[in-house]
């Protein structure tokens, strides 16, 4: 049974389809068909019902699934012992946000792929949340608080964040200076999102209001400097405003709690060595990056 062709059939399983297996793969179409073909003829089963809306795992898929995936990993583990030390190949999908991901983690990921060129990298830049295992990603960059969940996280470094206003805004608008007066502003947000400020060492949570949203912070931070309203935003995306006077720092008695940047991945016993590989740069850039500040996160 060729290991190529069990790796094709968990893309499948995991993706959904021929199509999306194909082009995680970076292989044609006919090729990931001809792989699961040939696996299930020589298991003699149906892996997968298809429909035209992608494929279904069969009963005896669901179950075989498991077991290759399984093979699958502890292959990888089998190669990266052989490797010589340091040498990284095959393929690494990473996920990063958008607001900052291309500008700060970009140059991380080409510094590692300079270093490793055996290695294929595919990033994925995007502000939604992105499902590591539906998805088939083998880790991702997170920033700001993260949600209970079945991933394994760890952190990479502090993220500080301040609420921030254009000059012009506090002229024309006033600064509020305590959290309950943030109601009488607009607010710059991605949704219907709450804040959260630290009054000594209890954390006072606020629903703000305002006309103008984007899902990107980079967009949001374009609106404060042109003075729509108060923005709530981490030091990374803000650094070179503030650092010009675009942007000033705004009830600064009532900070934001800390939150981080993490990588996280999904469950598993032990993470490959092309991720801890990456972590370490993430943990050094953060350490000498101006955009970044503090110690890492535990």
């Amino acid at each position: 049974m060729d290991i190529e062709e069990l790796q094709t059939f968990v893309e499948i399983a995991d993706a959904g389809g021929v199509s999306p297996a194909a082009i995680r793969l970076g292989v044609s179409k006919s090729i990931v068909s001809r792989r699961l073909m040939r696996l299930e003829t020589e298991l003699g089963v149906q892996l997968l019902t298809r429909s035209t809306r992608g494929a279904v795992l069969t009963e005896a898929g669901a179950t075989f699934r498991e077991h290759a995936a399984r093979v699958c990993a502890e292959m990888d583990v089998a190669r990266e012992a052989l490797l010589p030390a340091g040498d990284l190949r095959g393929r690494l999908r990473v996920a990063a946000p958008l607001s900052f991901g291309p500008t700060h983690f970009a140059p991380v990921l080409a510094e590692m792929a300079r270093r490793h060129p055996q290695l294929h990298i595919q990033t994925c830049y995007s502000d939604r949340f992105v499902d590591l295992i539906a998805e088939g990603y083998d880790c991702a960059i997170r920033v700001g608080y993260l949600p209970d969940s079945s991933l394994i996280a760890r952190g990479i470094g502090p993220i500080n964040a301040k609420l921030l206003a254009s000059p012009g805004y506090v002229q024309a608008h006033g600064a509020p200076e305590t959290p309950d007066q943030l109601i009488n502003h607009q607010a710059l947000m991605t949704g219907t999102e709450t804040w959260h400020f630290m009054d000594g060492d209890k954390v006072v949570t606020v629903r703000p209001q305002g006309r103008f949203k984007a899902d990107n912070g980079v967009a949001l931070v374009a609106a404060a400097v042109a003075g729509v309203g108060i923005a709530y935003l981490p030091d990374c995306l803000t650094y070179d405003s503030v650092m010009s006077g675009a942007l000033v720092p705004i009830m600064t008695r009532f900070p934001p709690p800390p939150a981080g940047a993490y990588m996280v991945r999904p469950p598993g016993q032990h993470p490959a060595q092309k991720i801890r590989i990456l972590t370490e740069l993430l943990i050094e850039y953060f350490g000498t990056s101006p955009h970044f500040a503090g110690t890492v996160a535990p």
